[in-house]
């Protein structure tokens, strides 16, 4: 008889073991279809461009002075604004002598896990990347090497060069170093989803895990917006208002693939609910008119994406699904520089 107990209390526990392992299978099926643990080291760093403080502290000081562009007006940073983070709230871009651009700007949020850069990925690496708006003739306005020059006449920094690189030269492969280096720094990692996803369950909302399980799923928003950045960082046709009248054609300007024609790179969702307008055209203005233009599955036209079709998803599952990308906020911490090298 008392075997006999031992045997149904040693089945019982088998039976209970088996029932958690599988709950625990399902759980991680449904919250944990791909990866999203933060990298231990940020990728896409060139071999002879390794962070250091003296490096990222050039490229801060560079990104916040005037004197970076043609005319003294504007610096990087009068378009990736820190209290805007690191966008500038606009729905187009303004360049050079108040000219408004035909993109809105993205934010730099994230930019070092990017693998191509700009909404049509014309730039292959933050070094390549952080040169182009100075040189454009519509944003910045600044030859580079009439900007090799006007730094070399300034003591401050040719001290600074000299401390950071040890060929003490104030050359356009440097100032584009240390752009690249400090733009590399602007991460935000440490969100309410990145510490519920590490386990801290109570953390999170019982509306932002619902509409995680929405991402998902239903929404199937991780088809592009995938990964710790979520982004694929992919070029898609999302069937906006404006492909049909605009002759900016995204991705094909640089591939001339066919497939490519309105194709715009999928941005981070990292502290997306901050970076309004929305969108490379800024034609959408809230964080909850973007999900009613998915739900609703983009404006048909002959290359949108097969991913686009209407999701049928209920105020409520909206309403949970913004309380999730709302965990995805986190602040990046820069000093802005009050005086500059002289």
């Amino acid at each position: 008889m008392e075997l006999l107990i031992k045997m149904k209390k040693l089945c019982f526990s088998i039976l209970f073991v088996f029932q958690i392992s599988c709950f625990t299978s399902v759980y991680a099926e449904q919250f944990t279809q791909q990866s999203y643990a933060v990298p231990v080291q940020k990728p896409y760093i060139f071999a002879k461009n390794k962070p250091t403080k003296a490096l990222v502290e050039l490229g801060r000081i560079l990104f916040f002075d005037k004197r970076v562009s043609g005319n003294n007006s504007m610096s990087c940073a009068t378009c990736h604004r820190p209290d805007k983070f690191w966008s500038d709230g606009l729905k187009l871009g303004i360049g050079h002598n108040g000219v408004q651009l035909n993109r809105s700007t993205p934010t730099l949020i994230n930019a070092a896990y990017n693998k191509k850069q700009f909404w049509d990925g014309r730039a292959s690496s933050l070094e390549q990347q952080s040169t182009m708006p100075i040189e454009s003739p519509q944003e910045m306005n600044q030859n580079l090497d009439e900007l090799v020059i006007e730094l070399k006449g300034i003591k401050g920094y040719v001290a600074l060069f000299a401390e950071t690189f040890q060929s003490k030269r104030i050359t356009r492969a440097n100032i584009s170093r240390a752009l690249a280096a400090f733009q590399r720094s602007l991460t935000s990692e440490n969100t309410v989803f990145d510490r519920w996803y590490l386990g801290e369950n109570d953390v999170m909302s019982k509306s932002a895990i619902r509409g995680f399980k929405i991402f998902e799923g239903k929404a199937e928003c991780v088809e592009c917006h995938s990964g710790f950045n979520f982004t694929d960082d992919e070029f898609h046709n999302i069937g906006l208002k404006s492909y049909a009248k605009s002759r900016d054609m995204g991705r094909y300007d640089i591939t001339g693939n066919f497939r490519d024609k309105g194709a715009f790179k999928t941005p981070t969702l990292r502290n997306v609910v901050n970076t309004a307008p929305y969108m490379h055209d800024g034609s959408i203005q809230t964080i909850d008119q973007v999900i009613d233009f998915y739900n609703e599955g983009g404006i048909k036209n002959e290359n949108i994406d097969e991913d686009m079709k209407k999701l049928n998803l209920t105020q409520n599952e909206k309403s949970d699904l913004i309380a999730f990308l709302k965990t995805l906020s986190g602040n990046v911490q820069v000093s802005i520089p009050v005086s500059f090298p002289k």
